[in-house]
This record gives structure tokens, C-alpha cells and sequence, in this order.
């Protein structure tokens, strides 16, 4: 059974930094795009940023610049590496990977909060 675990979440002050990562296991199948979704409350759910796996990323226009998405094919494991963060970006980020021959997979989501 494929599993996304991510890890990293919690309370940073605005202008601080937070290290997000989220590995696939249960699968021998090639995981193809990972990338970051997040959910804030009252708001839809969000694409932040996705690479595939020959690296090409894409971000949402509000984290240029201060996040950067990567990843570690032998591990199947993405990052997101979230610098200068602010209150807007507090919300639930989600981990997704689109495994080949198989399907799309979400994990549970860590809770990032900005707040001073």
C-alpha cells in the first residue's frame, strides 16, 4: 500500500524558515511528479509548488523566491525548503506524488503556522 509520510510542520515568527519533506514507500512503481499542495482554513486547496522527476519545478507565483521544492529520487522524497515566510502562508501542507501505472497519492498534510 503506497504511503506519503511528511514531516517538518510547526510554529515559525514571520520572516523565519521551515524544512518540509515527505517520503513514498509501499510501491516498487517509478514515482513520477511529487510536489506541495496546502489548505488554509475557509480557503480552497492550493498548489505551492511540484518537480518532476527530471527536476523541472513549478511554484505558485506567491512563494517565488522563497521556497524551493527538491527531491531525492533513490529515497522518493521531496522537500520544500519555505524561507521568509509569512502569516498568509500558514495553512495544512499536503504531499503529492504521481506514481506511474498506478495513481495520484496524498498524505495526511503538517500543520505550518506563522505567527509572532
Amino acid at each position: 500500500q503506497v504511503q506519503l509520510v511528511e514531516s517538518g510542520g510547526g510554529l515559525v515568527q514571520p520572516g523565519g524558515s521551515l524544512r518540509l519533506s515527505c517520503a513514498a514507500s509501499g510501491t516498487s512503481f517509478t514515482v513520477d511528479t511529487m510536489g506541495w499542495y496546502r489548505q488554509a482554513p475557509g480557503k480552497q486547496r492550493e498548489l505551492v509548488a511540484t518537480i518532476s522527476r527530471g527536476g523541472t519545478r513549478n511554484y505558485v507565483d506567491s512563494v517565488k523566491g522563497r521556497f524551493t521544492i527538491s527531491r531525492d529520487n533513490d529515497k522518493s522524497t521531496v522537500y520544500l525548503e519555505m524561507n521568509n515566510l509569512k502569516p498568509e502562508d500558514t495553512a495544512v501542507y499536503h504531499c503529492y506524488a504521481k506514481i506511474t501505472a498506478v495513481g495520484n497519492y496524498w498524505g495526511q498534510g503538517t500543520q505550518v503556522t506563522v505567527s509572532s
